[in-house]
Order: C-alpha cells, then structure tokens, then sequence
C-alpha cells in the first residue's frame, strides 16, 4: 500500500525521496503527458533506485497524485479564503488569482496533469474540493438538503474550467478568469440557496459553504 501522499512521513529521508520523486515526474510531464513517462525515467532523473520508487509508491499513478497534492491543497484553500463573508461578484478573493497565475506559469505541466477526461491533478482536485465544499455546507447549515449535489456543482465547475483553460480552450487572463469563475460558482450557491439548500450572508452567497 503506497504510504499517504505529500510528506506525510515523519522520517526527513521519506520526505526528500518523495520531493525528489515528484519533482521528477513533474519534470518528466513538462514535455509529454504522464501516462507517457515511465519509472525508468522518473528514478533516473530523480536519482534513485528502482526499487526505491516501489518503497514509496505502487505505481507511476500513486505518484502522480502524490505531485498534484500541492497545487491542489492551494485550489481548495483560495476558494475558501474568506472569513465571514465571502467576496461579492466583483471581486474574486487575491489567493484565487495568485493560483490561476502559478497554473499559467507552469502551463505545461499542468496541460499534462489535467487532460480531457481529468487526469490526476482533475481527479484529486474534484473529489478533494467536493469534499471540502460538503464538510462547509454541512457546518454551516446541518439541517440542509441537497447539499452532495451543490458540492458536486462546485468541483466540476472549477475543476472543467481549469482544464479547459490550460488546453487553450478558453482565452483569458488568470484575473479575468477568477473574476469568471467567481460569478460562476456564486451563481450556483444562489440557485442553490433559493432552493433552500444553503445560505445568504451579507448579501453575497458563500460559493464552497
């Protein structure tokens, strides 16, 4: 079983192997997706054995995901970034346009995570952002239905979004675009709210909860 991602070990010599494993992979999809790149390579620009990627990892996919654990924690923390009440419309919370510039400056990496039908980066940012999304309705409102569908929303809004927009799909600026998405994920806490599913506060509905 592949030990939790990130660096999750306490031992410093598992958290450097797992950096240099994952900085590899990510050097190694800057230029072809993952499914493109084998172990060989991986341990070789990473300067392990083989057997030593198997200590870690039970395959190339495990690893994957461990390499998306950052960028993916950073989506779901600049989508809630707000305390009490949330930005209105017009202004899309700094931390969210500081990832969308970070995605377009390593674009190509990202292309090779993110691919049509999600890749690893799509899938652990939706499940891991529905999640986020579905613990906050719960807090916030316990008693309320419909919460697993507004979560659903959520993730696949922003999760589609991203991917289209590193596929140059859809041309937009990482500020224009958070604006974008910001009005997008409101919309659907409002229609969600008028249907008795979550909460107003302050004029401006709460997108994750």
């Amino acid at each position: 079983m592949t030990p939790p991602v990130t660096d999750g070990s306490r031992d410093p010599r598992t958290a450097r192997t797992r950096a240099r494993l994952r900085a590899a992979l990510l050097e190694a999809c800057g230029t072809r997706p993952p499914d493109r790149v084998a172990v060989a390579e991986v341990v070789r620009l990473a300067g392990v054995g083989r057997a030593t990627f198997y200590l870690h990892y039970d395959d190339l996919h495990a690893l994957a995901l461990d390499a998306c654990a950052e960028v993916v924690r950073e989506a779901v923390e600049a989508l809630h970034a707000w305390d009490r009440t949330p930005p209105g419309p017009e202004a899309p919370p700094a931390e969210l346009v500081t990832l969308l510039r970070e995605v377009r400056s390593g674009a190509a990496v990202y292309r090779s995570l993110l691919g049509p039908g999600g890749g690893p980066l799509g899938e652990l940012l939706h499940r891991e952002l529905r999640s986020r999304s579905l613990d906050e309705l719960r807090r916030r409102r316990p008693a309320g239905s419909g919460h697993d569908l507004t979560a659903s929303a959520v993730a696949g809004l922003f999760t589609g979004v991203l991917t289209d927009w590193v596929h140059d799909r859809t041309d937009a600026s990482p500020e224009r675009l958070a604006g974008q998405v910001w009005r997008m994920l409101l919309a659907v806490h409002a229609a969600s709210a008028s249907h008795g599913q979550s909460t107003v506060t302050g004029g401006a509905a709460a997108p994750l909860g």
